[in-house]
């Protein structure tokens, strides 16, 4: 089964090169983040004339995410835990999150938020929707240490300093963050691992460039979206790239496709 995410930064923008990008790459289960559109605007029909299922959460022209899937979508969820952070005058769920099980495999869809600055109350908000993150997923695996897990998405976070073009420039930004970075890693040490890592090491592999001042070309980049795996799930990962061609040419997202390959 091949799995994966992609921050589309708008699904109604780029319809065309996600179903383009499905057509081409065999892919089972697409997770996405970026949405950008309400329910009652998603571009579900391009995708059911491929064959495949979906679910969004997406509640206004911000965030959004959704799960595509042709191998199933069941237990469908739309945050990840009852007390999941709100956010917002009035605090309110934000479309962050979604899971399904999807082929077997729970697969939950992650736009974690971005923190803005460092003083900002959205990286309070951020540290929170991680912590609580790291207390339900290491549950799951309490729960069930033969679960078969995919957390995917775009973490926000640069969890090392091989995951940043250059760190002279983020100093005292977020994403570099030391509170950032240990939120990630705890749940790595919950037991999650980077599937995608050992397949593309770094330094140098970006999934994020920047629209301005050439990033691109430039290889001024950021690795801030992953695929981390349960124990059992990451047993079965035979394979996984970063599609950084789909980054290339007219409109594209700002971030690229990152997938896996599970026996």
């Amino acid at each position: 089964m091949r799995i994966a995410t992609w921050n589309v930064n708008s699904i109604r923008s780029r319809i065309d090169r996600v179903v383009a990008w499905l057509e081409a790459n065999d892919v089972d289960v697409l997770a996405i983040q970026e949405t950008k559109c309400r329910e009652d605007q998603f571009p579900g029909l391009e995708l059911s004339a491929l064959g495949y299922e979906y679910v969004h959460f997406g509640l206004n022209q911000w965030n959004g995410v959704a799960l595509i899937s042709r191998v199933g979508l069941e237990d469908v969820a739309m945050s990840y835990a009852d007390d999941q952070p709100h956010f917002g005058d009035p605090a309110h769920l934000e479309a962050r999150s979604i899971g399904a099980t999807c082929g077997g495999v729970r697969v939950w869809s992650f736009y974690v938020p971005n923190g803005r600055t460092l003083d900002d109350p959205h990286y309070t908000y951020k540290l929170a929707w991680l912590e609580r993150l790291h207390a339900a997923s290491s549950q799951w695996l309490a729960d069930d240490p033969q679960a078969q897990i995919a957390m995917v998405g775009d973490w926000n976070v640069a969890p090392t300093d091989e995951d940043v073009w250059d760190m002279s420039v983020f100093e005292g930004h977020t994403h570099v963050s030391v509170p950032e970075r240990e939120a990630f890693q705890a749940i790595v040490d919950a037991g999650y691992a980077d599937v995608v890592r050992p397949h593309t090491p770094g330094p140098g592999v970006y999934t994020y460039w920047d629209y301005q001042q050439l990033a691109f070309p430039k290889k001024r980049g950021l690795r801030i979206d992953f695929i981390l795996a349960s124990p059992a799930l990451a047993a079965r990962v035979d394979s996984a790239f970063i599609d950084r061609e789909e980054r290339k040419g007219k409109g594209p997202s700002d971030h690229a496709p990152v997938v896996i390959d599970i026996s």
